[in-house]
């Protein structure tokens, strides 16, 4: 039987995006508390002190919140404000306090996208911050393993403070640490008075590792046992840090979830005339676009210099436009950060060394076609046919042999299965047989979430035509609880979390998702790809079993069809 986790805490709001936005908008358009300072203090408890729900870190002492079984630490700065003159600039360690600073809160999320229909900016440039939860009872005789969350959001929304880990801490005795980066304008701003600088998203995630390096032993966990897990654009990001030199020694094992270094959409993916979208762009395209939005801003007179104080001089509110944080929601390669392209490194052999796990949905993009099928509607045949025409031009006819309308309960269905399995599946599988091949002996493994009947993540609106099955991000209320969804998972459902939960931080404990009495996870190989099997992830029973993805989703096909 799992730990019992105590009553949790009120959900902390996550806006919709957080689950629901990770990669649409961008095809689309693309307090401290008085007390005594206490002398400095090493990465070890002190002993001396009872209150655990008091811990030094390197910049001073935080004091959480007790929930029974587990304590959290939330609105932790891992970085200083990246405002003022510190706008678009790598993150740099936050100032010391004195005192006893107050944890019990998430900070505002970082500036990012309204949510539809609302109007002016939402969240704070102030916002490089982290919350840590952690098991109550003492560690059994070890440091604990580290798992650091990266939010989804399309690189334009979310926030750390969105996710409750319980569950992941309590249940597999970890420390969860989930993180704000900054997003859009703020986090991927590029200029050619800038140089060659960081994608600063991305740089704040690494500053966030860093600060767990320094950090993780003070809350009980292991510094040299850390997992960098993220979903969506959070597993984009954790991507590029497998192939960035700048995060060697930050992690020691990865999960990516629904998001790898090959994921990209065709034309009119999920509307008629979005272009093609790739998640990473070259520097000069950033910067390119960052000289366009110097001069919509005024920004043009005088040296780089000049215009970067004139950008930094703009108001929060003139920079999180809708426009301009869909202009830098794309990190760039070319820099110190990303020396290239995440796929191209992938397929050069350059990444680091170390256990992956990494999965998709089995109806990924149900999600994203659900959401925009009021104002693009897919109701025949032909509507279906144009929708194929757009995005793979003289090899529609192909494509829409291979996923007949007929075969399928509706044209738009017929249209996510498309973009589910050539956009996810068989790009996820691809990733994969590079990691293996360049390392194989690497611990790989694959999954699919398969749940057909899953909570319905709270605000998507109902399709009667296309039921939304495992979308897009439905795997997270298995992992993270509380979370909105439209009803509460039920009792197979939550058998099947428990072993989630389980595979989740045993990986991170060992690299291997393996545990006792749970059904056997086989690893990816690199020999031939539909020999490679995934373990599928499904409540009912014998759900969970090895399933050969590559063939159900058509990945010789779509292969062929990409050389």
């Amino acid at each position: 039987m799992p730990p019992t986790v105590s009553a949790p805490r009120p959900y902390r709001k996550a806006g919709l995006r957080a689950a629901l936005l990770p990669l649409l908008c961008a095809v689309a358009v693309v307090s401290a508390t008085a007390a005594p300072a206490a002398g400095a203090g090493s990465g070890a408890p002190d002993s001396r002190r009872q209150d655990r729900t008091v811990v030094r870190t390197e910049q001073g002492l935080v004091r959480g919140a007790p929930h029974g079984s587990y304590t959290t630490f939330d609105g932790i700065p891992y970085a200083a404000p990246p405002t003022g003159a510190l706008r678009w600039r790598a993150p740099v360690p936050a100032t010391a306090w004195q005192g006893v600073r107050d944890a019990t809160r998430p900070a505002e999320r970082c500036v990012q996208m309204p949510p539809p229909g609302a109007s002016g900016v939402t969240g704070s440039e102030d916002c490089l911050y982290l919350n840590v939860t952690v098991p109550a009872a003492e560690p059994a005789g070890r440091k604990r393993p580290v798992l650091v969350w990266m939010h989804g959001g399309a690189f334009l929304g979310g926030s750390g403070g969105d996710y409750s880990a319980e569950r992941l801490a309590v249940q597999g005795d970890a420390v969860v640490v989930t993180v704000s980066y900054r997003l859009g304008i703020f986090g991927y701003f590029g200029h050619s008075g800038l140089g060659a600088a960081p994608p600063f998203g991305l740089a704040d995630q690494q500053a966030a590792l860093r600060w767990v390096q320094a950090n993780a032993a003070r809350f009980g966990g292991d510094p040299r046992g850390v997992t960098l897990f993220g979903e969506s654009a959070g597993a984009l990001g954790i991507c590029a840090h497998l192939t960035s030199p700048t995060a060697a020694g930050l992690f020691q094992r990865a999960v990516l979830q629904s998001g790898s270094c090959l994921t990209s959409f065709p034309r009119g993916a999920l509307a008629p005339g979005t272009p093609a979208y790739e998640p990473f762009a070259s520097q000069a395209d950033v910067q390119t676009a960052g000289a366009e939005a110097a001069r919509q801003l005024g920004c043009t007179e005088g040296g780089g210099d000049e215009v970067l104080k004139c950008l930094r001089g703009q108001s929060t509110d003139r920079l999180a436009t809708a426009q301009l944080m869909q202009s830098f929601n794309r990190p760039a390669f070319g820099n110190g950060l990303l020396p290239v392209a995440p796929a191209q490194a992938l397929a050069s052999g350059r990444f680091h060394r170390l256990p992956v796990m990494l999965g998709t949905n089995h109806d990924e993009m149900r999600m994203f076609v659900g959401l925009s099928l009021a104002a693009f509607p897919i109701r025949t045949e032909d509507d279906y046919r144009a929708r194929l025409t757009e995005a793979f031009g003289a090899a529609a006819p192909a494509v829409e042999a291979r996923y007949p309308a007929a075969h399928h309960p509706s044209p738009a269905s017929a249209w996510a299965a498309v973009l589910t399995d050539r956009s996810f599946t068989c790009t996820t599988l691809a990733a994969g047989r590079a990691i293996a091949g360049h390392a194989p002996g690497l611990p790989l493994y694959g999954y699919e979430f398969n749940d057909p009947h899953a909570p319905v993540l709270a605000g998507l609106p109902a399709n009667p035509d296309l039921p939304y099955g495992s979308a897009h991000g439905f795997e997270m209320p298995f992992l993270f609880n509380p979370f909105p969804t439209e009803r509460p998972l039920n009792e197979s459902q939550r058998a099947l979390s428990d072993r989630m939960v389980g595979y989740w931080t045993n990986f991170a404990r060992t690299g291997n998702p393996n545990t006792t009495g749970a059904p056997l996870w086989p690893a990816l190989r690199a020999s031939s790809p539909d020999a490679a099997p995934v373990q599928s992830l499904a409540p009912e029973p014998g759900g969970i079993r090895s399933v050969d993805a590559y063939s159900a989703h058509q990945c010789s096909f779509w292969d062929r069809l990409s050389r």
